[in-house]
């Protein structure tokens, strides 16, 4: 049974990856693509971050600590990959709590699995 602190996380990447489907990953959200993603054209980009919000298809392989933080998905005869990383406010470090909405900023990046 997960703790408090990492049902708090999955509550936050779950509500941080809906944030970013409903406004199309625009109004400062943190969200990044890959060159190898990018480069597959924007309609590809379009569907790959729909996908990537909309994951859910979580298990204990694919989610070990059970934060929801990462997903593996097809598209279009592709492989990507999506991972959330915790930063400090000032982008500089690792989050030191990222039960903590205020002092951590997510940062979704959308890859090819080739990439990683």
């Amino acid at each position: 049974m997960p703790d408090q602190a990492t049902l708090r996380i999955r509550d936050l990447n779950d509500r941080f990856r809906a944030y970013l489907n409903n406004v199309g990953g625009r109004f400062g959200a943190l969200l990044y693509v890959t060159s190898g993603v990018a480069a597959l054209g924007e309609n590809f980009v379009a569907h790959a971050i729909q996908a990537a919000c909309t994951f859910d298809a979580f298990t204990p392989d694919n989610d070990p600590w059970g934060e929801h933080d990462f997903g593996a998905f097809d598209l279009e005869g592709e492989h990507l990959f999506w991972k959330i990383e915790y930063l400090d406010r000032d982008l500089q470090f690792g989050s030191e709590d990222p039960a903590d909405s205020e002092s951590t900023t997510r940062v979704l990046t959308v890859m090819l699995a080739a990439e990683y």
